[in-house]
């Protein structure tokens, strides 16, 4: 899958920018400021539909203005495609393949696979679980549309079934079979999520371990590892059940909580260095090498089971790299086959010397 022509219009602080990409590798550079992680952010809304940075569609419209709109042609295998995504200030977002519209997001989804490197990242190390399985579901989601369907399916019924719970303390009454009524959905589509999020990060954790090792220089050893409430019970025999007795032992903690306390939607992954947690003892370098180690990892895997090539989105990741992480890094990129790369540097002399020692065709836009 290649970009080859991206434009924008009043997309965040861009009124018109129009871009003819090469297959290879595409350097934004420019002052902080300038809007370089935008264009990042507009071909990341290519492939999923919306902003990596959490905005919400309407707020990045330009100040002032009364839509977006974030157009690309995009070659794929045997075909080329037209991808037009536009957000009115009064209606709803389109996303349309060859003037032809989805009927839901989740159709897009896979469509064209990305992984973004950012200095947001740090938050999948400092932040709750919850940024950690956004993430884990966003990688999952670009290989496996039944995925993503049982993921929203479940999202709901816990909602449904957290309603139920706040009603019945606002009112001061309780009804157990009410109640009951979501635990055959909450366990079939939870069952199916914990199986695919294991099942993913078994696979995910050596392609960490390999990455960073050659980023570092083997210096530490490093792991991914999946944590969630249904590990120890589960029985690929009986599959569900695991999940109906979790919700059964803690019904009464639920009441009085008036929420769904234990379930899939407490997993979380742990990032270790050397067996203990890389946010207590990773420092900025280690944690830096980790991430990108991570999301490389998460290129590789959706490489291999989509058998498509996901377009690499490299924010400012030079800064706090030192030189010999920075070389391991353009090593890798070089053996490893990425496909095509979009850069964004606020020095141009770096950006150039980095460019150089990457065997590809390459564009440096100044933004």
């Amino acid at each position: 899958m290649i970009i080859k022509k991206l434009s924008l219009y009043n997309f965040k602080n861009h009124s018109e920018k129009k871009f003819e990409f090469s297959p290879q590798i595409n350097c934004f550079v420019g002052n902080n400021g300038a809007g370089k992680t935008n264009i990042l952010d507009a071909l990341h809304y290519l492939s999923v539909g919306k902003s990596f940075l959490g905005n919400t569609d309407v707020n990045n419209i330009k100040r002032e203005e009364d839509f977006f709109t974030i157009d690309a042609e995009i070659q794929n295998e045997d075909s080329e495609d037209i991808i037009k995504i536009s957000q009115p200030k009064e209606a709803k977002k389109l996303i349309k393949k060859n003037d032809k519209s989805y009927d839901r997001l989740a159709d897009h989804i896979g469509y064209l696979p990305s992984v973004m490197i950012s200095p947001y990242d740090s938050n999948l190390i400092s932040d709750s679980g919850e940024s950690r399985r956004k993430f884990l579901d966003s990688m999952i989601s670009q290989t496996d549309s039944e995925y993503l369907f049982d993921l929203i399916q479940y999202q709901k019924t816990v909602q449904q079934r957290n309603a139920l719970l706040k009603y019945f303390a606002k009112n001061r009454t309780w009804d157990k079979d009410s109640l009951e009524i979501y635990d055959a959905p909450i366990s079939k589509f939870g069952t199916n999520i914990f199986v695919k999020r294991r099942n993913f990060v078994e696979k995910l954790g050596p392609i960490v371990q390999n990455f960073y090792r050659i980023i570092s220089g083997g210096k530490e050893t490093v792991s991914v590892q999946y944590q969630s409430d249904l590990i120890e019970d589960y029985n690929a025999a009986d599959p569900d059940r695991a999940f109906h007795t979790l919700l059964t032992e803690s019904l009464e903690r639920d009441r009085m909580l008036t929420y769904t306390s234990k379930g899939i939607h407490k997993d979380d992954l742990l990032f270790e260095m050397d067996q203990v947690l890389i946010k207590k003892i990773g420092s900025q370098g280690q944690q830096k090498s980790f991430l990108i180690s991570l999301k490389l990892a998460q290129m590789s895997l959706v490489k291999e089971l989509t058998k498509k090539t996901p377009i690499l989105l490299l924010d400012d990741i030079f800064d706090k790299l030192d030189d010999t992480r920075v070389s391991q890094l353009i090593e890798l990129v070089n053996q490893e086959n990425f496909g095509q790369i979009f850069i964004t540097d606020t020095h141009r002399e770096r950006t150039e010397s980095v460019v150089k020692k990457i065997n590809e065709e390459s564009i440096i836009f100044d933004v």
